[in-house]
């Protein structure tokens, strides 16, 4: 089997199950722009997750206020699902480019953990 050209693994990483794959299987555990890619996804799929628990928790709250709790839960929900998937749209097309672009935060955490190689 062949080796993926860089930018398609970067991109692939974004998959969530390959970028778990990419850090444990060479070549891709070696190469640093792979590597990066595949921390920003896992710190992006756990920044979903820290959002998805505090909207649930907002979510509680926000069903104590009939009729207009509900409907502004979903409009949140609504707005920060469609927030994460732009962002994941344009670290996929960044990485078919051949960018490290870096997002503030799970950029940084990404940068952390690949400069470690």
């Amino acid at each position: 089997m062949g080796v993926l050209p860089e930018t398609l693994a970067g991109a692939l990483a974004y998959f969530f199950l390959p970028a778990i794959v990419f850090l444990l299987v060479e070549p891709y555990s070696k190469n640093r722009f792979v590597r990066f890619h595949s921390f920003q996804c896992l710190g992006l799929c756990l920044a979903g997750l820290v959002f998805g628990a505090m909207l649930r928790v907002a979510g509680f709250a926000l069903f104590l206020i009939p009729t207009l709790g509900p409907l502004l839960l979903l409009l949140v929900s609504m707005v920060v699902g469609l927030g994460f998937f732009v962002v994941w749209v344009v670290l996929i097309v960044k990485a078919v480019q051949g960018e490290m672009f870096r997002r503030p935060l799970v950029g940084d955490f990404a940068e952390r953990h690949t400069s470690g190689t």
